[in-house]
């Protein structure tokens, strides 16, 4: 039946009903729309093109019997947030997971199946034992200690899907699992597309403890600090960080730690805060930086620190659509669908131009 697909989008879109029954001119009201997504009528044919236009999908997609249900949903810095956006956000992610599996199925064998670390090292009793998981999970993963490049791709080629969305500034991101009836569960991390790339790879890392932590009797807070804690050591191995810095330092510059910003792709209060956790600065020595960092406003989202870098943007399934064109799989129109854009947009990420 249309009604939960029909609802979803129409979410997605952040349309109310009646802002639906304007895109379609009217042709039916917005009660006769709130009856099609209950499943109590369906739409003439005429009707349903003119809502897949308004919604900007295909009636085939709207007609869709594909069943998924998103779970684990908590934007945990934003306790003020409505559940009209929230529910607004919950269809977004849907949407974008669908198109991503529909991509998939039609290029068999390029799918990435997630599989969640089984092994004692990832349950946690302590805020501490994040740090030997972080390490566990590297070596599981063959990461070795060096900087992690990309943390978008890295997810992603692990079967976690990451989604790129418009979200409030406060809001740094969530993690939730893609339910599939018979099939396996998919996990999704978002982050917020409006932040810089660190703050987005700490966010990536911290949503990936909640996805492979478990926890024993520790509170919501301990929880946040242990995905902190685990973040901080899967993106600053602790003997990467004793080799470029030692194991103990009476002080640290600034200059020094923005250079070493430049490798590990995180913010310098990031640096700072891994350096007290690993002990290689006293906790006088930490104040004092911390106290350099809060005077030149290096600890708030607006930032102004050096060496910014730009978000990171998830690839991998772009990629996959312009393969699937080159090799004939897909029509041109149907992968701008997949993608959310227009054929000339695809057009031209088909064929760059020259700078």
């Amino acid at each position: 039946m249309i009604g939960n697909r029909l609802k979803r989008t129409r979410d997605s879109r952040g349309f109310s009903l009646r802002d639906l029954e304007a895109a379609i001119q009217s042709q039916v009201s917005a009660q006769a729309i709130g009856k099609y997504e209950r499943n109590e009528m369906m739409p003439s044919s005429t009707v349903l093109l003119a809502l897949a236009k308004a919604l900007n999908v295909t009636p085939e997609y709207l007609l869709s019997e594909r069943e998924i249900e998103l779970s684990g949903v908590d934007f945990r810095k934003a306790p003020q947030a409505g559940t009209k956006d929230e529910r607004a956000v919950e269809a977004v992610v849907l949407d974008r997971v669908e198109r991503y599996l529909e991509l998939e199925e039609l290029m068999p064998g390029v799918d990435k199946a997630w599989s969640a670390p089984a092994n004692a090292a990832f349950q946690i009793h302590r805020i501490e034992d994040a740090e030997q998981a972080a390490e566990s999970l590297r070596k599981l993963w063959a990461l070795g200690i060096e900087p992690i490049p990309l943390m978008a791709e890295l997810l992603e080629d692990r079967g976690i899907k990451v989604i790129s969305l418009d979200l409030p500034e406060n809001v740094s991101g969530s993690k939730a699992v893609v339910e599939q009836p018979r099939q396996r569960d998919i996990p999704v991390i978002v982050v917020n597309e409006h932040h810089n790339g660190e703050r987005q790879r700490f966010t990536l890392a911290h949503e990936l403890a909640h996805l492979v932590l478990r926890f024993t009797d520790l509170s919501d807070v301990e929880q946040e600090k242990a995905a902190d804690r685990f973040a901080g050591a899967f993106l600053m191995a602790k003997e990467m960080m004793h080799r470029l810095l030692g194991e103990h330092r009476k002080s640290i510059s600034l200059g020094e730690l923005a250079e070493l910003k430049k490798l590990f792709k995180v913010s310098i209060a990031a640096l700072v805060v891994r350096c007290s956790q690993l002990g290689v600065i006293s906790k006088t020595a930490y104040g004092k930086l911390w106290a350099q960092i809060k005077a030149l406003g290096w600890n708030s989202p607006a930032s102004t620190e050096p060496y910014r870098f730009p978000p990171e943007v998830p690839q991998r399934m772009e990629r996959m659509c312009l393969r699937a064109v080159a090799e004939g799989s897909i029509s041109e129109s149907r992968a701008a669908e997949l993608l959310n854009i227009s054929v000339r947009e695809l057009d031209r990420r088909l064929m760059p131009q020259a700078v």
